[in-house]
This record gives C-alpha cells, sequence and structure tokens, in this order.
C-alpha cells in the first residue's frame, strides 16, 4: 500500500506477516493479518498466549510482544470524561436545541463537534497528545472510535465533516509512525485506505449489518471482525441465538480474516459476563 504521507515509503512484508510501511530508520508496522486478537477495551487482562494482537485503552500499558492497538475514542467523550468535557471544552460538544447531544445506545458519551475547521484544530489540540502518547507507550497502532458518529448527531455532523476530522488523525498516527483502523463507518470504506488514509480495519458486528464484504474488498485480509454476543433477534425481529452471526462470519470469512466473538461491554476474564471466542 503506497500512502500520501510518505512519498518515497517502501512496502514489505515481513515474516510475522506484518506489512512494514519503512521511511529511513522509522517504520509502520500492520497487524499481522489474519491474526488471533483480543479485544480488551473494558478492562486489560493477560491474554492468550496464543493471542497476537491485543486493544486496549490509551489509558492502559500495552502488552509485552503483542502487537498493540491503542483505543481512543476520537469522535466522542469517554464516560469518566464528561464533566471534564462540559467544564473546560463544552463549545467542543454537539449541541441541537441547547442541549448537549448523546449517543443514544451509549447514552454517557457525547458526541465531539467536529463540524468546522477550528472545532476540528481545537480537538486536535487535545486528541492528537494522546495519539503522541500512544506511540510514546509502545501501541503499534491506533483505533479512533465513532467514525459514523454523524449517524447520531441530529443533523449537525455529516460523512463530510468527520471524513475531514479523520483525515487529521491519519495524519497525527502517522506522523508519530503508528497505524490507524478504519473503525465501522462502512459508507466511507471505498475512500478508506486512498483518500482517507486508513491502514486496515476493525470493525464491529459486520456479519449482524450486512456489511463485511464492504470492508474486505478495500482492506483484504487485514480487517479484524468483532460480533457480540447481545444481537438475539435478526433485522425482522425474530429471536435467534447470537452465536449464529458468529458462526455465519466464521463459515464465510474464518479463513480469511481474524473474527472475534465478545460480550458487549467486553470485561475482563474475571467477570461472569465475560464472554470470548474465536473461529476454530
Amino acid at each position: 500500500m503506497r500512502t500520501q504521507w510518505f512519498q518515497t515509503a517502501m512496502i514489505a512484508v515481513v515474516a510475522t506477516g506484518c506489512g512494514v510501511l519503512s521511511a529511513n530508520a522509522q517504520t509502520i508496522t500492520l497487524p499481522p493479518a489474519h491474526g488471533k486478537f483480543d479485544y480488551q477495551i473494558g478492562g486489560n487482562y493477560n491474554p492468550q498466549g496464543n493471542v497476537k494482537i491485543v486493544v486496549r485503552d490509551r489509558t492502559v500499558a500495552p502488552v509485552k510482544d503483542k502487537y498493540n492497538i491503542c483505543y481512543v475514542n476520537a469522535f466522542q467523550t469517554q464516560p469518566k470524561l464528561k464533566k471534564w468535557w462540559t467544564t473546560k471544552h463544552p463549545d467542543l460538544l454537539v449541541k441541537k436545541n441547547g442541549e448537549y447531544v448523546t449517543d443514544p445506545k451509549w447514552t454517557d458519551e457525547y458526541i465531539l463537534d467536529v463540524s468546522t475547521v477550528v472545532k476540528q484544530k481545537k480537538l486536535m489540540d487535545i486528541i492528537g497528545p494522546w495519539i503522541d502518547q500512544c506511540a510514546a507507550d509502545g501501541f503499534k497502532a491506533i483505533e479512533p472510535d465513532n467514525l459514523d458518529s454523524w449517524d447520531r448527531s441530529k443533523g449537525v455532523l455529516s460523512p463530510e465533516t468527520n471524513t475531514k476530522f479523520a483525515k487529521l488523525l491519519v495524519k497525527r498516527a502517522h506522523d508519530a509512525y503508528l497505524a490507524i483502523a478504519q473503525k465501522n463507518a462502512s459508507e466511507l470504506a471505498p475512500k478508506g485506505p486512498n483518500e482517507i488514509r486508513f491502514d486496515f480495519a476493525i470493525i464491529e458486528e459486520c456479519e449482524y449489518e450486512k456489511e463485511c464484504s464492504e470492508y474486505t474488498k478495500v482492506y483484504g485480509n487485514q480487517v479484524y471482525e468483532i460480533e457480540y454476543n447481545d444481537n438475539n433477534k435478526d433485522h425482522n425481529g425474530k429471536p435467534v441465538d447470537p452465536v449464529r452471526f458468529f458462526n455465519a462470519a466464521c463459515d464465510a470469512r474464518g479463513d480469511k480474516i481474524s473474527i472475534l466473538y465478545r460480550d458487549r461491554k467486553v470485561v475482563r476474564n474475571t467477570s461472569p459476563d465475560y464472554e470470548y471466542e474465536v473461529c476454530d
């Protein structure tokens, strides 16, 4: 994959199956294609020995000898930081009719306002250092969550505003020699690798949403799919066993990409709600 931020970049595939983008002595390493991964954004724990890729929150240390991806909620606020945002940066939160707009599914998360160039710059003054810290801590990539926040912004945001902000995130990650993932938003997949310059994709419940091919046709085998254990109805409202979607995903793509089955809150492995399966 030739990328714009390094005109002299060279691509190589190493023995581990990772792609390496090289410029001078610095490298951007892609996650192992079809590597077993663990999604730990709800709480960290020791992954299984054969896990190659671990996603953790930016506030948590990476795992030694694994490919670590740093989770950054780049388009919404984290629940624990709600008061910080409303006190310090209320102008950077989406409002409609004088009220803060929240994610309907995660009502303790406000939507970040990326609607103007000025606000995007102010947000990068906050989020940019988070990305830099991920690099300093030893992560190899960034997962910027809620790319599709325009869907929940009550018309304040659009795919175009979010695309512009995504490009700023990509540049900051690449400047720090980090790979960066497209997170969901199938509408943007066609422009993800070449225009926005995402390096790979982390996708939630694309089997359930019937949109996995939108990602695999542009990212190939560097798609990392998560299906959740609470999808107990199909799109017609008919009750189904949620593992059905995971099994269907494994049958369709399990020999080509990494697919994970997890509990919705991705809790620690000590919790009774913990669930973790990968394709055989």
